[in-house]
C-alpha cells in the first residue's frame, strides 16, 4: 500500500518537488504539430509540470517553446503577435527568437545590454505529430528518444490531446489496469460479459480492442525494464488440434516517466500522461500502424465525437460532478458505462476519483499489481534521481522497435517474451506471477 507521504511524491510535478525535478530531466510533448501548424500565428498557452508556457511557431517554421510571461515586465506572450522570425511581446515591443534571442528591445537601444540577456525559451523539437520540450537544467539535457510511431506516412498516424481535470497518476493507472478492460469497456473488449453473449471481435477490424474471451480475471506476470516494465496479462487459451494447452497473453509495455503502449490487433496505441500541474493531466493519443486511418471512425470509437465534453479546437475535457462527468443514465441498456467510448470511459472514471486519489485508503487485490508496479518503479526512478543517479531509461535513445502485444496465443510453456524480443528486458528481476 502507498503511504500518504509516498502519494505526495507521486502526485506532486511543481518546480522544486522530486517527482518534478525527476520528470524535468526527459523530453516531454507540450503541443500536437497541428495545435501550431500555421507559421507566424497565434501562440499556444499551455501549461506543464505546473508551470506556463507558450508553444509558437515562427515565419521559417520553426517550432518555440518559451515561459509564457515576458521577461520584461511579465506581460503573457499568449497575448504577442507571431511576426518576422520571432514572437512580440504587445507591451513594450520586444521580441524574441525561437532559441531566446532578444530580438528587438524598442524602449531600450542599447545593443550591448540586448545581446547580453536571453528571454527563457527551451529546446524544442518536432517529431511524430507532437511538438516536445525540454525543460529542465540545461547542463542535463539527455538524448532525444525515437518512438516507433515516429516513423511512416503521416496517414497512418492520428494524435488526440485531452486536456483532463485530474492528476496524472490516476489516468496512468488506468492504463496500466487489464482486468478493467473487459468491464469498463465491455461495449468494445468483452460485449460476453453483460451484453451480447453470441458477440464474436473482428480482430481485422483496426479499431477491435476485442479481448480473446471473457475473462475479467488475468493472471499478472510482470518484467522490469531498464525503462520501466512490461506485463502480461494471461488468460485461459484454446486447445491446440492435438490437445495442447495453450494461454493467451496481452502485454502493455509501460516506458517511464509517463508513456505506455496499448496493443491493437494490427496497430499500436501511444499514449503519454503528461502532468499540466499536479490537479490535471494532457493525455496525448497516438494511434499508430500499417494502414491510413478514417480519423472520423476514431473519434466514434474512442468518444471524442461528442462534443458535449471534449473538441479540437481547445482539447478540455469537460467531465464535471455537476453533469456527472459526462453519463447519460437513458443508454445504460445498450451502453453498459452509460458513458460511450474508451476516451470518456477512462476519463470520466480518473475525474471521478477526485483531483488526487488518497490511495493510502485503497483494498487493493492482486489483479492491481502492475498498478502497484508502476508506483513502485516511478518512486524507485525519484528516489534514483535525487541519489544523484540518472532515472529510468533517459540514457535510451530509440524506442522504435518496442512494443506491446494484442491478445496472442501461445503453448503453454513457452514465453511470452519471445514474441517482443526487443523491448530491452535489461535489469529485470525474475518474472513474477499472480494469481487471482
Amino acid at each position: 500500500m502507498v503511504t500518504a507521504a509516498e502519494n505526495e511524491i507521486l502526485t506532486r510535478v511543481g518546480p522544486g518537488t522530486p517527482m518534478g525535478r525527476m520528470m524535468r530531466r526527459y523530453w516531454l510533448p507540450v503541443c500536437a504539430s497541428e495545435q501550431v501548424a500555421r507559421p507566424d500565428g497565434a501562440p499556444l498557452r499551455t501549461k506543464l509540470l505546473g508551470e506556463n508556457y507558450v508553444v509558437f511557431r515562427d515565419t521559417s517554421g520553426r517550432v518555440g517553446v518559451m515561459e509564457e510571461y515576458c521577461m520584461h515586465r511579465r506581460a503573457s506572450l499568449a497575448l504577442a503577435r507571431v511576426e518576422d522570425n520571432g514572437i512580440r511581446c504587445l507591451y513594450h515591443g520586444w521580441k524574441f527568437g525561437v532559441d531566446g534571442e532578444i530580438q528587438e528591445t524598442p524602449n531600450h537601444c542599447d545593443e550591448r545590454f540586448r545581446r547580453s540577456q536571453r528571454a527563457p525559451a527551451f529546446p524544442a523539437r518536432e517529431a511524430g505529430g507532437l511538438v516536445w520540450a525540454y525543460v529542465g537544467p540545461r547542463e542535463q539535457e539527455p538524448l532525444f528518444q525515437k518512438y516507433a510511431f515516429f516513423d511512416g506516412p503521416a496517414e497512418n498516424r492520428l494524435i488526440f490531446r485531452l486536456n483532463i481535470p485530474a492528476n496524472y497518476l490516476q489516468l496512468w493507472e488506468g492504463g496500466v489496469d487489464s482486468s478493467h478492460v473487459g468491464i469498463l469497456h465491455c461495449n468494445l473488449a468483452n460485449p460476453e460479459w453483460k451484453i451480447r453473449p453470441d458477440f464474436a471481435p473482428d480482430f481485422d477490424d483496426y479499431t477491435s480492442v476485442a479481448l480473446a474471451n471473457g475473462d475479467n480475471a488475468p493472471e499478472m506476470e510482470l518484467e522490469n525494464t531498464a525503462y520501466g516494465f512490461h506485463y502480461a496479462a494471461r488468460r485461459k487459451g484454446p486447445h491446440t488440434p492435438d490437445g495442447g494447452e495453450t494461454y493467451s497473453a496481452r502485454v502493455t509495455t509501460v516506458m517511464l516517466p509517463t508513456a505506455r503502449i496499448i496493443p491493437l490487433t494490427f496497430y499500436q496505441f501511444f499514449l503519454f500522461e503528461v502532468p499540466r500541474d499536479d490537479v490535471s493531466t494532457s493525455t496525448y493519443i497516438v494511434c499508430h500502424g500499417p494502414r491510413a486511418f478514417d480519423r472520423d471512425k476514431m473519434k466514434a470509437v474512442l468518444g471524442l465525437d461528442n462534443e458535449r465534453l471534449w473538441n479540437e479546437r481547445d482539447c478540455d475535457y469537460r467531465a464535471t460532478e455537476e453533469n456527472l462527468w459526462g453519463q447519460d443514465r437513458s443508454v445504460m441498456d445498450t451502453v453498459w458505462s452509460g458513458l460511450g467510448g474508451l476516451g470518456p470511459e477512462d476519463a470520466s472514471i480518473g475525474v471521478s476519483m477526485g483531483p488526487i486519489v488518497e490511495r493510502h485508503k485503497e483494498v487493493l487485490v492482486a489483479a492491481d499489481k502492475a498498478v502497484v508496479r508502476l508506483r513502485e518503479r516511478l518512486l524507485e526512478s525519484v528516489r534514483r534521481h535525487e541519489a544523484g543517479g540518472a532515472p529510468f531509461g533517459l540514457d535510451i535513445a530509440d524506442y522504435s522497435r518496442v512494443r506491446s502485444l494484442p491478445d496472442t496465443t501461445i503453448p503453454v510453456g513457452e514465453r511470452w517474451q519471445d514474441h517482443l524480443p526487443d523491448n530491452m528486458g535489461l535489469g529485470a528481476r525474475p518474472t513474477e506471477r499472480v494469481n487471482n
